[in-house]
């Protein structure tokens, strides 16, 4: 059973170029200190669950309205069942976006070969030393990079994308990111910012002409490169 513990319904942001609805999705297997869905990530549990109905229905009345819905998180690759929910969303002739941290390159690659999918935003949160702490977990990097390595490869499009705070992302850090993404399509750096839900604490962001700074670093490798939320 897919729980649906939030419900934006209308979205200029989530989607690039398109109206969107975006649906969140509870449990993640990151513990990323800066995340600010952190009731998401902690204790789904605790969330009011939306009716799938009362979502199916506000998606139909709003057909003329809406031109794709963001499936995000938590982690939504987690849920066996998220091929089911997408397949639904696109049978009402929605596009459909991804929001995933790319540790699931099975459902990613399962998704897009289905045509259940049509954009996938991936987070990348920091250069590869330094991705367990920022993480806040263990993990296994070569599935992190077997989901970059598909995505690069276009069977879909997408976007990486990193949230940038001080305290994790030195200079030396975006110009390790941007060797890693080297030859990606699109990539956005996203200022950190405060929220009451958040995991941890003792976070800053970086001014609008830092971001622009490591922007300019990282168009020597990446095509596209972009900044959010300044």
């Amino acid at each position: 059973m897919i729980r649906i513990h939030g419900f934006n319904r209308l979205t200029l942001l989530d989607y690039p170029g398109k109206v969107a609805g975006t649906l969140f999705l509870g449990h993640c297997n990151f513990r990323c200190p800066y995340c600010h869905n952190g009731n998401l990530v902690l204790h789904p549990e605790l969330e009011p669950v939306i009716p799938m109905e009362e979502i199916m229905g506000t998606l139909k009345k709003r057909a003329n309205i809406l031109d794709g819905v963001c499936i995000s998180g938590g982690e939504p690759t987690l849920n066996p069942r998220l091929p089911e929910l997408a397949a639904r969303i696109h049978q009402m002739g929605f596009a459909v976006k991804l929001d995933t941290n790319g540790s699931n390159p099975e459902m990613v690659e399962r998704l897009a070969a289905d045509g259940l999918v049509n954009y996938v935003a991936m987070d990348i949160k920091n250069s590869p030393r330094r991705y367990e702490e920022t993480a806040g977990v263990a993990l296994d990097l070569t599935r992190i990079d077997d989901t970059v390595q598909f995505l690069k490869k276009g069977t879909v499009d997408y976007e990486f994308r990193t949230t940038v705070a001080r305290e994790l992302h030195s200079k030396e850090d975006i110009l390790e990111i941007g060797r890693w993404l080297a030859g990606s399509r699109r990539y956005f750096l996203q200022a950190y910012r405060e929220s009451d839900q958040m995991i941890g604490s003792g976070f800053s962001g970086y001014s609008r002409e830092q971001l622009e700074n490591f922007r300019l670093l990282l168009l020597d490798s990446i095509d596209e490169v972009g900044i959010r939320g300044v």
